[in-house]
């Protein structure tokens, strides 16, 4: 019974003191995964060895999962966009694929066709994406 509680503690504060906040920075965490599920796995064999079947199998589930958990990096903090204003004008250019002679109808047309392969929903990625949305931003002037 001892171990349910002890389980029950750890779960609590795992999950109760982490809501919306990352309770242990990446380095940290894996390391106190790392030793939590050690300490599991040695108290399952205990149990195990003792006869408690039931408690050795939720100890053994909770070092399964400590130990998949350890290798999940911690959440980070979305990064900021790229602000229009330190893309050269040279960069908007080149990344969106125009002339320095261009109009705003062909900046447009650029920018759309390029966004529909670069989009996160089409395969894209949101950085890239982000990127062409700041070259846009940084030629048409808005």
């Amino acid at each position: 019974m001892i171990y349910l509680a002890i389980g029950a503690a750890v779960l609590w504060f795992l999950v109760g003191l982490g809501r919306g906040q990352t309770v242990f920075k990446r380095r940290e965490w894996r390391i106190f995964s790392g030793a939590l599920s050690v300490a599991a796995f040695a108290g399952a064999a205990f149990a195990g060895l003792r006869g408690a079947w039931e408690i050795s199998i939720i100890l053994t589930i909770l070092g399964l999962w400590t130990v998949t958990t350890a290798r999940i990096n911690a959440a980070r903090a979305p990064r900021p966009p790229p602000s229009s204003s330190k893309m050269s004008e040279a960069e908007a250019r080149s990344l969106l694929g125009i002339d320095a002679d261009a109009t705003e109808d062909e900046i447009e047309a650029a920018y759309r066709r390029l966004m529909r392969m670069a989009h996160p929903d089409t395969g894209g990625t949101t950085g890239l994406a982000t990127q062409l949305n700041a070259a846009r931003d940084r030629l048409l002037g808005g």
